[in-house]
């Protein structure tokens, strides 16, 4: 009676550790920047509209490096410049390749991806790449925004 008894308080006590494991894990996880956030923010750039992503950068004084014209120091500064970027294209294609990795760290966040990428010019010229894109989030009131960015292409 005594060995059942104990059996049954080992088969208790392990399902509860998962469990709690198991909870902690997915409250850690829930709503962090994930894969799906990675190309919701990618096929915003696509529209060529730098308004349609400006919802998951951070505003004050951040760093953001993109391909032209390689720095920016605040998103005011970045959804400007890159307006003018983009005003020779129209249209785009972005997508994030399997490589795609986020690692969360309490309040911060930090992912990496290489990414389709497929733009027309309005001429009608097409530029296909694939980029590198290193990204940091950080929570602030319960939103995960990114901070800095680094967008790059290989040399060919």
């Amino acid at each position: 009676m005594a060995k059942r008894f104990l059996a049954a308080l080992l088969c208790v006590a392990s399902l509860s550790l998962g469990s709690f494991a198991q909870s902690k894990k997915s409250a850690m996880s829930a709503g962090a920047p994930d894969k799906a956030l990675m190309q919701k923010i990618w096929d915003g750039w696509a529209t060529l509209d730098p308004a349609n992503v400006a919802q998951y950068y951070a505003s004050g004084p951040h760093t953001f490096f993109d391909i032209a014209p390689v720095k920016y120091d605040s998103w005011d500064e970045y959804q400007a410049g890159v307006k003018n970027v983009l005003a020779d294209y129209k249209s785009a294609t972005c997508t994030v390749n399997d490589d795609a990795v986020v690692h969360v760290h309490g309040d911060l966040a930090w992912g990496t991806a290489t990414i389709k990428t497929d733009l027309e010019h309005k001429s009608g010229k097409r530029d296909l790449a694939t980029m590198r894109w290193t990204v940091i989030w950080e929570k602030q009131g319960g939103k995960w925004l990114i901070v800095h960015e680094h967008v790059s292409e290989p040399l060919s």
